[in-house]
């Protein structure tokens, strides 16, 4: 059975309906039985490469994917592959390529399609389009669209016909890419709500097709209890009629249900898992980077389909037993010899990308522990102006713990930055009233050194005396004094946000948004874009 299927979106609905044999009013054949495989991925960030203990990667998928479709073609069903999205930003290697390795490694793998996500507006438009060059399959999402005509940037949707049963597959991407994207690249761009977007699209896709999957970047959360975030994959799921399956993406879990509601927390790798069903529509997500393959087994006849058997299959990851240590959940599985053969020269270029010089330095800049402990330091004050810079923050802190490194003054390399931020932290900023900020930065103005905790400040300027914070000024988008009842933006990595190294918790706050960017990335592009570093200018 080929990966490849014929496909004819944008056809008029008469010809689709020639071509699907089926309508609204005429199934594919009144007693016929379809057997539809359905393979699905979520959140790839870059992991095209298994990682050091040998967990997941593209060429050991391969693998498992082609020991699927042999099965289903010799049961006489048919397959689907589909992806959840954001396939960029994540690892080094991949983002130095633009994700060309991963794109093409897709390609060989045979997916079908993709919802588009938000990570996919991590470079400018050019660079994604570029991106659907690269693919073989189509990138989908009904909801964005240029501001300036009205008209939408991509396919909405794909109709498949499998062997006579319609499928179409709808794209759909969260609008809260509006607020976490880098705003440079968004110009002229637009993010509608994919949950009006799908009710509009849901009467024209029933009509011509048996199933419709939703392709979606939105996010798994339980109940619809979606917070701070846009509403997802229950809400559509709830909200939209007619939706058969949701393959879904964004919020990176195992959507593995212990009851109505509520999300398996205990789910580990090898275990069973329930998909979520809500209004009668089945939502799958198998959590992030290629860790598992999610394979759901539907029947199909006369008008119904019904779901055989749903399992998240593991991508040799390991599973820690009852003494602490790791074992392999399942046979290993062996890598394509195809798929290496195709990725490895990308990974050899790019590790020869990482040790490409990205700038230089004049003098040293102070990282290493018995300094950045204790107190402020040049390089500290640069990396918190980084991060502050990446997201239009006033001002911005940094935990002295996720520092772990100096740089030395002549040329700077990415490996060199990596060895600096090791731990891929997120960049997350928040948005404060005057009031909210000074109870923060008073709280961690008075942390002891030597601990992690220790705080490395930038953009912001103050006198610590009896227990307060007096003078309190932000130097960012531009200098002021702090007021009760303004708005202040500070820019954190998402560890210290979510209450590392003991910090007052930031990310449940309205105001909170995770960029998605890394710290390492952050820095690796503040110090490119300048070149030549002056140490002197960054005195604390």
């Amino acid at each position: 059975m080929s990966p490849r299927k014929p496909r004819f979106a944008f056809v008029s609905a008469l010809l689709a309906v020639a071509l699907l044999g089926c309508s609204a009013t005429g199934e594919p054949g009144a007693d016929a039985e379809y057997r539809l495989t359905l393979l699905h991925t979520n959140d790839h960030h870059g992991r095209f490469w298994h990682n050091a203990e040998g967990e997941y990667g593209m060429a050991a998928r391969k693998t498992l994917v082609e020991r699927i479709r042999a099965e289903v073609e010799a049961d006489g069903g048919q397959l689907l592959l589909l992806s959840g999205g954001d396939i960029n930003t994540g690892v080094p290697e991949s983002d130095m390529q633009q994700a060309e390795p991963d794109f093409r490694g897709m390609n060989l793998l045979g997916y079908d399609a993709m919802a588009i996500g938000n990570h996919e507006f991590d470079n400018p438009l050019e660079v994604l389009r570029q991106q659907q060059d690269w693919a073989d399959f189509p990138l989908l999402s009904a909801n964005i669209y240029q501001a300036s005509s009205g008209q939408r940037l991509f396919s909405p949707y794909e109709l498949f016909d499998l062997d006579g049963l319609g499928v179409a597959v709808l794209g759909l991407t969260t609008d809260d890419t509006a607020r976490v994207a880098n705003p440079a690249y968004l110009a002229d761009i637009e993010f509608r709500s994919p949950i009006d977007e799908a009710a509009a699209l849901l009467p024209e896709l029933r009509q011509r097709a048996d199933i419709v999957i939703a392709a979606t970047h939105m996010g798994h959360y339980a109940d619809s209890r979606h917070g701070i975030n846009a509403p997802g994959d229950v809400s559509l799921a709830r909200r939209v009629d007619g939706i058969d399956v949701i393959v879904g993406g964004h919020s990176q879990e195992p959507v593995c249900m212990a009851d109505a509601n509520r999300v398996d927390g205990a789910f580990a790798p090898g275990d069973a898992c329930v998909p979520d069903r809500q209004n009668g529509t089945w939502i799958l997500q198998a959590h992030e980077w290629g860790k598992y393959v999610g394979r759901a087994d539907f029947v199909y006849r006369r008008g119904e389909l019904s779901l055989e058997s749903y399992r998240l299959l593991p991508v040799n990851l390991t599973r820690e037993g009852d003494a602490g240590e790791g074992h392999r959940v399942d046979e290993r599985i062996p890598e394509d010899a195809a798929m290496l053969a195709l990725l490895t020269p990308f990974q050899e270029q790019g590790r020869e990308l990482l040790d490409r010089r990205i700038g230089h330095l004049n003098g040293r800049l102070e990282g290493d522990r018995d300094r950045v402990r204790f107190e402020q330091t040049n390089l500290g004050r640069l990396i918190a102006t980084a991060q502050a810079e990446a997201t239009g923050a006033d001002l911005a802190i940094v935990n002295s713990g996720g520092i772990r490194d100096s740089l030395a003054a002549g040329p700077v390399t990415y490996r060199d930055v990596l060895q600096v931020h090791p731990f891929g932290n997120s960049v997350a900023y928040v948005d404060l009233s005057g009031r909210e900020l000074r109870d923060y930065l008073t709280t961690l103005a008075y942390l002891p050194p030597d601990s992690g905790a220790y705080v490395q400040f930038g953009q912001v300027s103050f006198e610590r005396r009896d227990g307060a914070l007096h003078d309190l000024r932000v130097h960012g988008r531009d200098s002021r004094r702090v007021e009760d009842d303004g708005v202040y933006r500070l820019a954190l990595n998402g560890y210290a946000a979510a209450g590392g190294d003991g910090y007052p918790r930031l990310d449940a706050h309205p105001g909170y948004v995770d960029t998605g960017l890394t710290d390492a990335g952050v820095l690796v592009r503040f110090i490119e874009a300048r070149g030549e570093i002056d140490v002197a200018n960054w005195r604390p």
